[in-house]
């Protein structure tokens, strides 16, 4: 990866979100029957047949699920997809870079982004210098340079600290969300080779719609 950022634009931005979920009030029907009394209710608990309790019973929460394909791949995929097994080491790098996302504030189309771009530049292993066969001084999970202002060799094979970093790269394209992955990524990472990222899309999106709620 050739790339030239300035070293200011590597601050870490996060945002938190909360969110509830409230109740409507209970009602009865006064024509035939009172408001039961704290007693009455109890009783009426105990007294009851099995499969009504069942049926009266609070509903649980329902499940939110994972994310659709139409969040985490709206634009649709670009080209011949390719897909790679994953080992532990990478899976926690999967993870390590969810993480990382939701920290910043970003939604799930970030972290397929991130992730579809570290498995072109790494295979999504943090590697280190690779003597002559690394690109100039490129590593960790997003292949960047510290000598293009990315941070230091211990920063930038940080996962959390390169996926942060690239997410802030991310956040100043304007636009992004509605670029396809391949376009997004190029505009941070400045490629020689523009449009391989767009074979990992798909396998992006699994591995988000697997892991963003685990």
């Amino acid at each position: 990866m050739n790339t030239i950022m300035l070293r200011s634009a590597l601050g870490i931005a996060g945002l938190a979100f909360g969110a509830g979920v409230v109740a409507g009030p209970q009602t009865f029907d006064t024509t035939t029957a009172s408001t039961p009394t704290p007693s009455t209710a109890a009783a009426s608990t105990t007294s009851a047949d099995p499969a009504t309790a069942a049926a009266t019973a609070p509903a649980e929460k329902p499940d939110m699920g994972e994310p659709d394909m139409g969040t985490l791949i709206p634009h649709g995929t670009q080209g011949e997809q390719s897909r790679i097994d994953l080992g532990d080491e990478q899976t926690g790098n999967v993870k390590a870079i969810i993480e990382a996302t939701k920290k910043a504030g970003m939604d799930e189309r970030a972290a397929v982004v991130a992730i579809g771009t570290s498995l072109q530049e790494s295979k999504l292993e943090n590697l280190g210098h690779l003597g002559a066969r690394n690109d100039h001084d490129s590593q960790g999970l997003f292949q960047q340079r510290p000598s293009s202002g990315w941070g230091t060799v211990e920063q930038i094979t940080d996962p959390e600290y390169s996926t942060t970093a690239f997410l802030k790269g991310l956040k100043q394209v304007e636009g992004w969300q509605e670029l396809p992955l391949t376009e997004a990524a190029q505009k941070v990472q400045v490629s020689a080779y523009p449009f391989h990222y767009a074979q990992w899309e798909t396998q992006a999106a699994d591995l988000v719609a697997e892991h963003w709620t685990s």
